[in-house]
């Protein structure tokens, strides 16, 4: 019987980063998703009310990828309180012929950060006005933190504006993005974020809307993520009439878990055939963004696609780096 390798966190934080080649990795991913016959079962997803957490199973076959993942999230987002993060999990990784286990990748949620981050960039690629400038985040943890610098790889952003709920909190993630990645970074309210960003990206729990259609403006694109279990939502149910191209990463699981779930209930969408999915867009099935004046709306619930691909390449360059090492 082959050896079963066990990647730590550490050793797949050496093998991957958030780069342009993370983020073309996740964009062959979606067009893959969108051009071959991938299965990729629904997500299995549990609350853990006492506990102010959520647990959340995801997977994909993707044809052209020699391997799948099977990726287990967990998200407890009281966690901050006592000192820990809110995310955790790891993935085990197959091999698509033979059923083999191949490795464990005991990434405490690493991948996940990193494969959602390259999601964001890949959606302000296509979706964003090429001359974006100005970004805003809603969120102040780690997600936040990725997502402005995903943008960066994609977009010429030379300032951003973040809100949050922890002032402390915000300040210091103004102050951290702002060195690290040598953009002038500020806090502000939500009305100010979504006044002054080219692009703005939501990475909260929130169960209460954050953003009303009133506050989006022509040519602006909002990525939304917080909104991946059935208890929350980013946008307010008028949003997504109000815009002018609705995208998400997987259309059945917006209709359930994501932003289109609260319109849906709110009434203001009846109608789901009309959306796409990003896929669609990168592979050329679908109209992107037409004009300057668009305002673009994508949300990510994350899928099992991104997680095959970023675990297959996370075993490629750790094992690839072991046999350096070695050598």
């Amino acid at each position: 019987m082959s050896e079963i390798k066990i990647l730590s966190e550490t050793e797949l934080r050496r093998a991957i980063a958030l780069d342009r080649d993370t983020v073309a990795c996740i964009e062959n991913a979606f067009h893959l998703l969108a051009t071959k016959d991938v299965v990729m079962p629904p997500i299995l997803s549990f609350h853990v009310p006492d506990h102010n957490g959520e647990v959340d199973v995801k997977t994909a076959y993707v044809p052209g990828i020699d391997s799948f993942a099977i990726k287990m999230s967990l998200g407890f987002f009281d966690n901050p309180k006592i000192g820990l993060p809110s995310l955790n999990g790891l993935m085990t990784l197959f091999d698509a012929k033979t059923g083999r286990v191949k490795a464990l990748l005991l990434d405490n949620g690493y991948l996940t950060d990193i494969r959602t981050a390259a999601a964001g960039a890949v959606a302000a690629k296509h979706l964003s006005r090429a001359n974006s400038e100005a970004a805003g985040i809603l969120g102040s943890g780690m997600q936040a933190r990725l997502q402005l610098e995903a943008l960066t790889l994609v977009r010429n952003i030379k300032r951003a504006v973040i809100w949050g709920r922890d002032a402390d909190k915000t300040a210091q993630c103004a102050h951290d993005c702002t060195n690290r990645l040598g953009i002038e970074v500020i806090t502000g309210s939500i009305d100010q974020v979504m006044e002054q960003a080219d692009i703005v990206v939501t990475t909260t729990p929130s169960q209460k809307p954050l953003i009303t259609s009133k506050m989006i403006a022509p040519g602006q694109h909002i990525t939304t993520m917080g909104s991946d279990t059935e208890l929350k939502a980013e946008l307010a149910p008028c949003v997504i009439p109000a815009t002018t191209l609705f995208v998400c990463d997987r259309l059945s699981q917006s209709i359930k878990l994501g932003e289109l779930r609260s319109a849906i209930k709110a009434g203001t969408v009846t109608k789901t055939t009309n959306y796409v999915e990003l896929g669609e867009i990168i592979a050329g099935q679908k109209q992107g963004r037409r004009s300057a004046e668009d305002i673009t709306v994508c949300d990510l619930t994350g899928t099992g696609v991104q997680d095959t691909a970023i675990a297959t390449l996370a075993e490629t360059r750790a094992t690839a780096l072991s046999a350096e090492i070695q050598s």
